[in-house]
Formats: C-alpha cells, structure tokens, sequence
C-alpha cells in the first residue's frame, strides 16, 4: 500500500499511516457461480416480488417505508415520515406513538396465546428443554415490569443488564420497554470493568445480574463480576443503587459472592410480591430511545448506540420477516449473543415482532462436541439456522460430516452474520448443513445500522459464495474512493462502502457524544455540514468492499482501528489501554492478525520502560490484564516484547507496518520512519529467526 509523504507545520516530513489495516489484510476473492433458490422455499417465502424496488425507489424515498411500519400496532400514526432539520441525527415516524412490549408480546395473544416464543436449552444436556409460550412471557414481563416500578425506575431511566443466553435477559429487556426504561445489555463475556464503564456512560442507577451459567461444561460465578462493576463504578464517581440478581436455579445460589445488604436483591424474591401484576405498556413516542448498545471505536471509550422504538422495530420486523423469511409456524435459532445487536435484533424484538418461536442456547457450539448444534435443531424442529462464519468454520473443522450423521435436520433457510465468509466456508454450508435444499443469505450491515443492510432477499436473488448481495430495498448504498468519487459496479476496485440515505434502524447517535457520533459517520464524506438534505450526508460504514457488475456488494474487511473477533468488535484502543495497565509495559500497539477459524485476532506488540527485561512473566501479564478488563475473547493470539515500536519522525506508531508483519506481508516502503532499522528486528523476531516474545 503507498504511502504518502507530507510536512508537518514545523517542516518534518510524515509518513501518513494508511488508513486500511483490515482490508489491507482481507482475502480478494474472484467472481463465484450463482446458486438459486430451491422452487420449494420459493413456493411458501412470505416475500416473492420482485417490484419492491421500484416501490422504493429514491424517488420514493422516504414515504416508502410505510411498508415497514404497517407491520406494526400503532397507538397513533405518525405526521412526518423523516424528519430531517437536524442532520444527521434523523427522526422517523415523527408524532407516531407506540409500544416495542406490546407489539412483541401483547398483540400476539389472541392470535398465539399458546404458541411458544422461546425454547431455552440449557447446556447441560441432561436438562430439559424449557418452552415458553406468549402468555407466559405476557405474565413474567408484566411481573419483572412491577419490580422495577417498585423501585422506582421510570421512563427515560437507564438499567444496565450484564447477563447470559437465558430466558430472564429477554424478559428483562422487554419488562424495561414495556415502561420505557432505556436497557444497555452488556455481553456476560465482558469483564466487570467493561461493564463498569457502560454503566457510568450511560447513567444506571440499577444493574441486572445473573448468579452464574454454563459454559463450556462449567458453571462460571458471573455475580463476581457484578460486584466488580459496582466497585469499579463507584471508583469513576458513579454510584449504582441496586443490584437485581437472577438466580440460575430457583432458591439454590450458584455465586461464592456474598449479596450485600441493601443494595442487592433476588428477582425470584422481588417477584414474589406481583405475581399476577398486570402493568400498562406506555405509549411511547416513536423516536424515544428503546436501548443503547455499546460498540469498541477508535478511541479507548466504547460508543453507546442509541437506537429509537419505532424506526428501530419496524426495520427489524420487516427484514425478520421478508428476509429471515420468518412465519409463526417456523422454529427459528439464531445462534448470536443477545449482548450483541445481531441477539437484540434478529432474537428478540425482529422475530418477537412477527410471532417467531426462537430457540435460546445457553453455551457454546461446541460442547460437548460438535454435533451438539445438529442435535438441537433435530429435536426441536428448526427449520431456519442464523450464524456466523466464525461457527461455521468452527463446525467444518471439528465434524466436516457431522450434519450428514443428521438426516432429521432440515433447514429451508440459513443466514450467515458478523463478518465475510470464504467462498469454501460458504459452500459447505450450503452442501452439507443445508444438504441443498436451503436458501442462504449472507447479510452485512453493523451494530449502528440496527438491521440488515445488503442480502440477497431469499426468494428473488440468486446467491453468490462470499458475496452479501444487493443494498436492501430503500438503502442506497454505494462504493466511494478516499476522494469521494463513486466506484463504479464491476470495476474491480475496492474502496469504502457507504449508504447515501437515512433509514429507519440507523442509531439515533452516540450517548452523551453528539460530536463523536457525526465525526465517525458523516464527516469524511459530508459535503455540506451546514445542509439539511439527506444527500450530503452519506453513512460511513468503516468497512472496505466492492461492487460487481451484477450489484452484489463483496465486503472485504474494517478500514479502522477495530478487529472483528469472530463476530465481535474489538477497539485496538480499548485493547491498548487495557495492554498499558501493566507497570512494565511503556508503549503497546495492537492489531488484527488473520485466522482461520475467527477470521481476525489480536497480536499485541509492546516496548518496555528502561530497566525492565523481556520475560514470559511480562506475556502473561499482558495477556491477563486483556482477560481482566476487556474479555477472554479479546486475548491476543501473541504477544510481541519489541526494542521499540515502528514510528513516524513525529512519533506516531505505524500499525499498518505491524499488521503486515504479523499477516507475512510485504511492509512496504519504511526508509522514511524515525527508526527504519527495527522493521527488520521485528520480523526476524515474528518469523521466529530471534527469540521471539509469543504467548
């Protein structure tokens, strides 16, 4: 990748840090054959017309979004259908009033009152399977909701929940919307400081716990990081009242930490004083925010999405429903963490939303082995499977014929979700888990996008190995070079994607960060910051891709600072912050590595302060103070104890130079930085010719 030279205002000459890192190290794939859809899918899809999008055409645009909404119960529709006087923090269905709770519980029970909304499968497998119809979820959630009345939250307040894949997450997050309570879910994998930090951000007074859960055939204590998170906030200024702890178990505590008096309280025991509470869903204006979901940026400090109640559920009411091709007989499993937006859209609200039965799996893929998948889905019916590569890949190369062992499983539709998967990937997933008799959609889009952006719709498009497809009826996206100017379809030149136009499931900002939030999104490609037209204000994705002939979008990876960890985005500066907590440490750059099963993984490089020496003491350290204060999933695949770091004459670290060193790249021209000579060293030391620092 070139690079450019430029002066600084005091005369030194800069090498600029490319600004690709993920993309620089993306695999380019060629054009693939088409798969079209079975006739037998084609024969019973909720969505077969293919004139949508001259219906959403832009001279359409934004009236035709009526069709998203009018999958809703309305209490009162809207004046404006996008409101854009203040860009680009855009308002639809302006005047609308309406209830996320309602529409995903309370309007179904005439209908499907008996019907289940969830099926919990615990990971222990000699555990029963728990079925949960609409009218129980109706009772628990009207329960849950008159505990948090009782303790006096009321609409607008925030209520951080740090919880695990159960039954009691999804009703506490509806409970919540059913008042108007803005909930911030926190993935239980994240320590209790990450969780620290989301509850200072956002505000909460209260945060919702889990005593523990399974993983990986162990009962992990999860209260322990509920204090943790408590501590750590009050530390930050922030003092949080009460701690609700759900147990995993009714009246058998699975946590070695002790409740402490006053603040914390057993839900089971709270809800003993409501059973057979019946509490009104508010009536909520469209726009008032119905959750916040925090996301790693560029910068250490996580950014909190807020997504709205009415765009944001309408947008994924209709892509569960003409996209995942949801019906209410069909028993649906999307194996994402709600903690994640793809749980809180595409397992909660989106298929709540149109009377889905979704299956809950509390562990891991893979435990005890990895026909565990296929066995759930045989003895429960599913017959649509959502995703990511990352488990993909993890199936193909722990039981290749696995699925073969399954003839029962039959699945008439499968997504794939979080990152690009690899033409082969994609094609056992077709062959084997699908036994070719599925439609596969392969859908990108992003925490801040609320849904989906570009897919194939099942019924209409033909599917392309490794290729997302065409931009959603209604989302213009398209290819712009660092300049601005649009790529053309079928070029074969990658460059940034971007959406031209506002749509309903856009996050409505970053909490508490106005500035952050338009600098991130609209400012590289803002043609006017001073217009109140939508078309000078296109979305920046951060992600790199192309566009073929065909107008499939093909995206190739981050052109930021974040590394997509199986699905999970990681912020190399939270990553870094959490690297320099270790006394030794002096300076520390981390950066995505390629791998064959998670797609990318951390590779950290650091110096030390003047009088320490480089140890497997000092790597372990590093690797435990990444565990401690961000996740297990973001430990780093190595760690790299370096002379120094790889910079330019005015300091600043060259990632791009590390990245292509960790991926065996060619490092490109170095002859300009500050200290060109360490570019060998560390090579030698990443090929293992020196003693190199690996954990």
């Amino acid at each position: 990748m070139a690079e450019e030279i430029r002066r600084n205002p005091d005369g030194a000459e800069e090498v600029a840090e490319a600004e690709v890192t993920e993309a620089s190290v993306a695999v380019h794939w060629s054009e693939e054959e088409y798969y079209p859809p079975p006739m037998q899918f084609i024969a019973q899809a909720n969505f077969t017309d293919p004139s949508i999008y001259d219906r959403f055409r832009e001279e359409h645009f934004p009236e035709c979004f009526k069709e998203y909404a009018d999958l809703l119960d309305w209490y009162q529709y809207w004046h404006t259908t996008l409101d854009t006087s203040n860009p680009p923090f855009w308002k639809w269905f302006v005047g609308g009033q309406i209830n996320a709770c309602y529409n995903c519980v309370d309007r179904h029970l005439a209908q499907h009152r008996s019907k289940a909304a969830f099926i919990f499968v615990p990971e222990p497998e000699d555990e029963p399977h728990v079925a949960m119809t609409y009218q129980e979820l109706y009772v628990r959630v009207n329960e849950v909701a008159a505990v948090l009345q009782e303790l006096g939250l009321e609409t607008g307040d925030r209520v951080t929940i740090h919880m695990p894949m159960v039954l009691e997450l999804p009703i506490t997050m509806l409970a919540c919307a059913r008042l108007g309570i803005i909930h911030s879910v926190v993935f239980a994998g994240f320590s209790g400081q990450a969780c620290a930090d989301r509850i200072v951000d956002s505000g909460s007074r209260v945060l919702v716990t889990m005593d523990g859960y399974y993983r990986n055939g162990k009962m992990l204590d999860h209260k322990v990081k509920a204090d943790e998170a408590v501590e750590a906030a009050a530390q930050a200024g922030h003092p949080v009242e009460r701690v609700l702890v759900w147990r995993r178990y009714p009246r058998q505590y699975q946590s070695q930490a002790p409740m402490v008096e006053g603040r914390d309280l057993f839900m089971d025991e709270l809800l003993q004083r409501h059973r057979g509470a019946r509490v009104e869903p508010v009536k909520m204006p469209a726009e008032a925010p119905l959750f916040l979901m925090y996301t790693s940026g560029t910068t250490g400090k996580p950014k909190g999405h807020q997504h709205s109640t009415g765009g944001y559920l309408a947008y994924t009411a209709w892509t569960s429903k003409m996209i995942q091709d949801i019906h209410p007989e069909d028993v649906y499993w999307c194996m994402a963490d709600i903690g994640w937006i793809t749980g809180h859209s595409y397992i909660v609200y989106g298929p709540l939303a149109v009377a889905a039965t979704s299956v809950i799996y509390e562990g891991v893929p893979t435990y005890p082995d990895a026909g565990r998948p296929w066995r759930i889905a045989e003895e429960l019916g599913v017959n649509i499977f959502h995703t990511s590569p990352t488990a993909i890949r993890m199936l193909r190369k722990a039981d290749p014929d696995g699925p073969k062992n399954h003839p029962n499983v039959q699945f008439k539709h499968m997504t794939t979700v979080g990152e690009p998967i690899e033409p082969e990937v994609w094609r056992w997933y077709y062959h084997v888990v699908g036994k070719g008799k599925a439609v596969i959609v392969d859908t990108w889009w992003q925490t801040e996008t609320g849904g989906f952006l570009c897919t194939t719709i099942p019924a209409i498009h033909n599917m392309k190995p490794g290729s997302a497809g065409p931009a959603l009826p209604g989302i213009y996206a398209a290819i712009f070079d660092d300049e601005g100017n649009e790529i053309p379809a079928g070029s074969g030149r990658a460059g940034n994607i971007v959406i031209r136009n506002p749509w309903p499931g856009i996050t409505q900002g970053i909490w508490g960060d106005p500035e952050r939030f338009i600098q991130t999104y609209y400012a590289r490609y803002n043609r006017d910051p001073n217009s109140k037209d939508w078309r000078d204000w296109p979305y920046f994705a951060g992600d790199a891709a192309t566009l073929a002939a065909d107008g499939y979008f093909r995206i190739l990876g981050r052109v930021d600072d974040v590394i997509n960890v199986a699905g999970h985005r990681l912020g190399t500066k939270e990553l870094e912050s959490a690297v320099l907590t270790v006394e030794e440490v002096a300076e520390a750059a981390v950066v995505p590595r390629v791998d064959e099963l998670k797609g990318r993984v951390p590779d950290v490089y650091v110096s030390l302060k003047p009088g320490y020496t480089p140890s497997p003491e000092i790597q372990q350290k590093i690797v435990a103070a990444v565990e401690e204060i961000i996740s297990k999933i973001a430990r780093p695949r190595h760690v790299y104890i370096v002379p120094d770091l790889p910079k330019t004459r005015s300091g600043k670290i060259m990632r791009r130079v590390l990245a292509a060193i960790s991926n065996g790249q060619d490092p490109g021209d170095v002859t300009t930085l500050a200290n060109p000579e360490v570019v060998d060293t560390i090579r030698r030391m990443v090929q293992g010719e020196e003693l190199a620092g690996a954990s």
